[in-house]
């Protein structure tokens, strides 16, 4: 109960960014924080998404400073609608935002939030289908500037009429929580939804990103949209992409041409892109047979100049979790131009069945020998490198014996 309000469900209030929301008081429910299923409250809330909503301002922010003007945001699958007031209230430059719940708990509890945020002037709130929403919304004057999509599962459902809902140079933002299809546990169920195959590999999370991104430039071409990602992260139980869309055939067909597959051999850690598959996939390496993933985009997944934006709108911002923030920023603004796809240093000394070393120690030995190399946001123990797998496995057996 807060200030004259009753919902029919244990809640509390919460502050977050700047403004403070009323949520379902998940201990009531039973619900611990690294518990995500939804059905356990009346209304979704997690407050792990903290860091997941605010790179959500940070992102928009820097959006709106790169288009210059005053942009329209639309959340079709808001909740109790603490991410889409806060871009409300915290992002220069809003004009209006469309806030939307199917579930009526959600509705009212949101309903609420926005009267107790003085935002009635700025939030519109619907109480319905996402899908209708955004389509009710696709003729040219109604479309939005960014479109929030932050499903609990698979965001594909929602994607066309997404893309139908975005202005010409719009953002696009998608969250994927369904890793297990993604990074290849439910093979077929990926097939399925984002029509391309995964594969269980150390890099699985970023197959899983590139698969999604895959995915969205498909369903943008088929409305003559051509996509251009600025930002993309894995971070706890989710992905996240932030795309660009440009309006023409032509602008979607070069976004095509980055759409391809990743093939990889198990036996000798090579991987390579490959436009389209031809024949028996053997590695031209070792010989062996090499599995594959896609169709997934095989293009960039980040921006070096947004991303940048992005890390500078952190240093300005007093977020709880800047530092997380700073640290995730920097780790992705350094692999933005690194080779795709990236190397876990565990499972490379398994290989050469050597123990363990120090990523910084193999850092270290690959820059020696002339190479280029970074450390990856996808896991502690990743790097990107444009050594060849072969180079890397010599570098870490001279590196142990120069250090018996």
């Amino acid at each position: 109960m807060a200030e004259g309000y009753m919902t029919d469900f244990p809640s509390e209030l919460v502050k977050e960014g700047m403004v403070e929301v009323l949520v379902p008081k998940l201990s009531a429910f039973g619900v611990v924080p690294s518990d995500y299923a939804p059905s356990r409250a009346p209304v979704f809330y997690n407050p792990i998404m903290e860091f997941n909503r605010d790179l959500s301002v940070l992102v928009c922010r820097a959006y709106q400073r790169l288009v210059k003007r005053e942009i329209s945001i639309c959340e079709p699958l808001t909740s109790q609608g603490v991410r889409g007031i806060r871009y409300a209230v915290e992002v220069e430059g809003v004009s209006r935002v469309l806030l939307s719940d199917i579930n009526h708990h959600a509705y009212e509890l949101a309903q609420f939030n926005v009267k107790r945020n003085n935002l009635q002037d700025k939030i519109v709130l619907k109480h319905c289908d996402a899908n209708c929403v955004l389509n009710c919304n696709a003729a040219p004057k109604k479309r939005f500037d960014v479109v929030d999509i932050d499903p609990f599962g698979t965001p594909v459902p929602f994607l066309d009429s997404a893309f139908r809902a975005l202005k010409n140079r719009g953002l696009i933002a998608v969250t994927a929580t369904d890793l297990a299809p993604l990074c290849g546990v439910h093979a077929k169920a990926c097939v399925r939804k984002y029509g391309g195959k995964p594969m269980r590999t150390e890099y699985c999370h970023e197959l899983a990103i590139r698969l999604l991104a895959g995915c969205m430039v498909q369903v943008a071409a088929r409305q003559d949209m051509g996509v251009r990602f600025l930002f993309s992260h894995s971070s706890d139980h989710y992905i996240r992409v932030y795309a660009q869309v440009g309006y023409g055939c032509q602008k979607a067909d070069v976004s095509l041409k980055s759409v391809g597959y990743i093939l990889h051999c198990f036996n000798c850690l090579h991987r390579e892109t490959v436009r389209q598959l031809y024949g028996g996939l053997v590695c031209r390496v070792c010989g062996e047979k090499m599995d594959y993933a896609g169709p997934l985009w095989v293009g960039s997944i980040n921006d070096e100049s947004f991303v940048s934006s992005v890390f500078a709108e952190n240093n300005m911002a007093s977020f709880r979790g800047k530092v997380r923030l700073e640290k995730l920023l920097s780790l992705i603004k350094s692999e933005a131009e690194a080779p795709i796809t990236y190397f876990v240093l565990d499972n490379v000394c398994k290989k050469v069945g050597l123990p363990a070393v120090s990523v910084q120690a193999f850092v270290a030995a690959l820059h020696e020998s002339g190479y280029n190399v970074v450390q990856t946001h996808f896991n502690t123990r990743g790097i990107k490198t444009d050594a060849s797998a072969a180079v890397m496995q010599d570098t870490l057996k001279q590196l142990v014996v120069s250090r018996a």
